[in-house]
């Protein structure tokens, strides 16, 4: 009797980087399935706790023309930030005062491109996807504004800089929760109207953006698209399905009734 026992789907794992027919050993998995997940979860640990490098990031969007600010949030560092979810969901003082001090972005996307829980997406792909988002935007005059590169991250961040620049939308670009088998995916939440209370209902996500996943220039269509849709019905969350393959991307924003005051309530 053979001591490692395969697994009948076994010819399936060509297709996938998910930990799927391990195989057996008498009753446990094989030794080298198990240091596989030993590797795997310690990719995971590295993403989680690796720096930020802004100044990378911002190198790389200066050199394609965006304008960045860079803030941190409440969370003063990463034990802060990993134990306290809230202080990650709020800017620090100095953040605050230095986005009251720009000039208001009532017509523009606001980009805010945060580490969350893996600064190692942020790095490999946050700048190739504004690459691709961006000429999508401008063929429709939506405008960009400053791309705000934040330390110790939530998504709900995204919520209060967006309000103090006055944003119609925020479309965050954050390090998801790592994965056994992906631990650099990057998530994008949009949010219409941001302002500090959002939940979580009133956002649309665009998960697991990486080569082995959902490609650059398909998560630059679905947000392009998403941020058309939401520019049309005035909302973005549970109220605007993603229809991306069988409708068109862009539209004006609805106009204000009487007494409206839109993205500066």
């Amino acid at each position: 009797m053979k001591p490692i026992v395969a697994d009948a789907w076994s010819a399936l794992r060509r297709f996938t980087p998910a930990r799927i027919a391990l195989g057996r050993s008498g009753a446990s998995v094989p030794t080298a399935e198990v240091l596989r997940f030993g590797v795997a979860h310690a990719l995971a640990r590295d993403a989680v706790h690796l720096a930020f490098d802004a100044a990378a990031v911002r190198d790389e969007l200066a050199a394609l023309g965006f304008e960045t600010i860079e803030v941190e949030s409440a969370a003063g560092d990463r034990a802060t930030y990993l134990r306290r979810p809230d202080l990650g969901r709020r800017l620090s003082e100095r953040s605050r005062g230095l986005l009251d001090a720009l000039p208001r972005c009532v017509e523009a996307l606001v980009c805010v491109v945060g580490d969350g829980l893996s600064a190692k997406a942020v790095h490999r792909h946050a700048v190739p996807l504004l690459r691709e988002v961006r000429p999508l935007l401008e063929a429709e005059a939506v405008a960009i504004g400053p791309i705000v590169l934040a330390h110790q991250a939530r998504v709900a961040l995204g919520d209060e800089v967006g309000a103090r620049l006055h944003a119609q939308a925020v479309a965050v670009l954050i390090g998801e929760r790592p994965g056994l088998s992906s631990p650099d995916s990057l998530g994008v939440y949009l949010t219409w109207q941001p302002r500090a209370g959002r939940s979580d209902a009133e956002r649309n996500c665009i998960s697991n953006i990486r080569p082995e996943g959902l490609p650059y220039a398909a998560a630059a269509r679905k947000l392009a698209w998403l941020l058309g849709a939401a520019r049309r019905l005035g909302t973005t969350g549970v109220r605007l399905k993603d229809e991306s393959e069988a409708t068109p991307a862009l539209a004006p924003a609805p106009a204000l009734l009487p007494g409206e005051r839109g993205s500066e309530e």
